[in-house]
């Protein structure tokens, strides 16, 4: 578990997490570390499991030999499993002395993580590599659940323990959806250009598996355009949000023209 979770990474769902959360002025002020780290737990989770033979069948994440090259297939999937579960007693214990809070931000994180989202994603992506085509409309909703609900949740982690009301997590919603999807088309992107050195994960796997991309669906330039397209309406609406939204905004600049 420690293996997988301290390896490195950008780290930006538990970041989401956090730069929502300052945006309000929560009556009471609430630590939001915790639903950082329980993000960052279950996003981990998803990684090792991702990386499976029975998946990806991956050799590198994060720079590092993929947990189950580490250790063994076995101990890898105990590890994400462990790992889920772990992310939702840290909500329960931390947060125990606000039952309200500690309910929406289990019901928040289980949804994203769930069969309709993060598991449903996944499992659209799996019938994907077995149909002949898919199409942009197919591939929006692979990764609006993969990729998109996690980034979309962080942010409303956030707003939930800095007390947004709710039109202010309505815009947290839908800027989220928006960056999430900006941020898939850029790994779709990096995967196609990049290298295992600057990734730290292994380039061009979805090509090889013959996975439909954003790239293979579109091609480059106009993955970037259409890239650019969702980061401008993610900073529309943060941009709708109170508080000092500048570290958001940058956020989404710095998403949208990475090179890892």
């Amino acid at each position: 578990m420690r293996y997988s979770l301290q390896a490195g990474g950008k780290r930006l769902r538990p970041v989401l997490v956090l730069a929502a959360a300052e945006l309000f002025d929560a009556e009471q002020r609430v630590d939001p570390i915790p639903a950082a780290v329980a993000v960052e737990c279950i996003h981990t989770y998803s990684l090792i499991h991702d990386d499976l033979p029975c998946m990806d069948n991956d050799d590198l994440r994060r720079g590092r030999p993929t947990c189950h090259r580490a250790f063994d297939e076995p101990t890898a999937l105990l590890a994400g499993d462990a790992l889920l579960t772990h992310a939702f007693f840290l909500l329960c214990d931390a947060y125990a002395a606000q039952p309200s809070l500690a309910v929406a931000l289990c019901r928040e994180l289980a949804a994203a993580a769930g069969s309709r989202h993060l598991i449903g994603g996944q499992m659209l992506d799996l019938l994907g590599e077995r149909s002949a085509v898919v199409t942009d409309a197919m591939l929006r909703q692979i990764h609006a659940g993969k990729t998109a609900a996690m980034i979309r949740a962080s942010l409303v982690l956030g707003g939930l323990i800095g007390g947004a009301p709710p039109p202010a997590l309505a815009g947290l919603r839908d800027g989220g959806a928006c960056l999430g999807l900006a941020f898939q088309i850029m790994d779709d992107i990096l995967d196609a250009t990049g290298d295992a050195a600057t990734l730290g994960k292994t380039p061009g796997k979805d090509a090889k598996a013959g996975k439909a991309t954003f790239v293979s669906l579109h091609g480059l330039e106009a993955s970037r355009r259409m890239a650019e397209e969702q980061s401008t309406a993610a900073s529309r609406a943060f941009r709708s949000l109170p508080g000092d939204t500048t570290f958001l905004l940058g956020l989404v600049h710095y998403l949208t023209t990475r090179t890892h």
